[in-house]
């Protein structure tokens, strides 16, 4: 077994669920009582920025009333005691991976709980309503958006996300429906790579096809299971 010095971890929604953090895809989830058109677009925020900022704006609220759950502390966990290289990617705009504890993350479609001015392009640290447009607090300019990369928008840092792909021994991907791009897509670079790759989901996911091993059930459940095996064996 070869060894395992560097390690890139994707996350996504399913690792927040658990945490009542409502996903997007599942049956009953946010893009069937919203139209990805309407919330989560730039011409759907151009067309009607009241609907998009007050979606938002409940979003951003109910993310402050949640905890992290146990997939999130054994990421936490494995973020503190792994002492080669360890980038969590995530597609989650909530909190959840820093209030465990994890330190290496990086938000590749940005934060609830940041706001951008699209005036001067600082990104703020922001908890509070965006719907009455509040100045922006390094320029004063009322142009404040929601700090989340919208469908059509580039996601964050691909740089930085590729650079560590090229040099991981190993990428797993966590709680994931591998259907958005250019996410989906890491799995296949890893291959690309020769790099060996791990599925934990709750269901098979989009791009399970790509991945070296699958394992299925609850993220509460499988993330702390691996994270013991891995800093086991470290």
């Amino acid at each position: 077994m070869p060894i395992i010095k560097n390690i890139v971890i994707l996350t996504g929604a399913g690792v927040s669920a658990e945490s009542g953090i409502d996903t997007f895809r599942s049956a009953g989830g946010l893009w069937e009582q919203h139209r990805v058109e309407d919330v989560a677009t730039p011409e759907g925020f151009a067309r009607d920025p009241d609907l998009v900022l007050r979606f938002y704006d409940m979003r951003r609220a109910a993310i402050q009333t949640k905890e992290p759950n146990a997939a999130h502390r054994a990421l936490a966990r494995l973020d503190a005691e792994w002492s080669g290289e360890l980038l969590i990617v995530t597609q989650n705009v909530d909190d959840l991976h820093e209030r465990a504890g994890a330190r290496r993350v990086l938000h590749m479609h940005g934060e609830h709980l940041n706001a951008w001015c699209t005036a001067c392009d600082v990104r703020s640290p922001w908890t509070a309503p965006l719907i009455d447009r509040p100045p922006c607090p390094a320029c004063g300019t009322s142009a404040l958006r929601p700090d989340v990369v919208w469908f059509g928008e580039m996601p964050y840092r691909m740089d930085d996300i590729y650079a560590a792909l090229r040099e991981a021994d190993l990428f797993v991907s966590i709680g994931t429906s591998g259907a958005v791009y250019p996410a989906a897509g890491f799995v296949r670079g890893a291959r690309d790579l020769g790099i060996p790759t791990l599925e934990l989901n709750l269901e098979r996911s989009q791009g399970s096809a790509w991945f070296d091993q699958t394992r299925l059930g609850p993220a509460t459940e499988l993330v702390p299971a691996w994270v013991d095996e891995v800093l086991g064996g470290a």
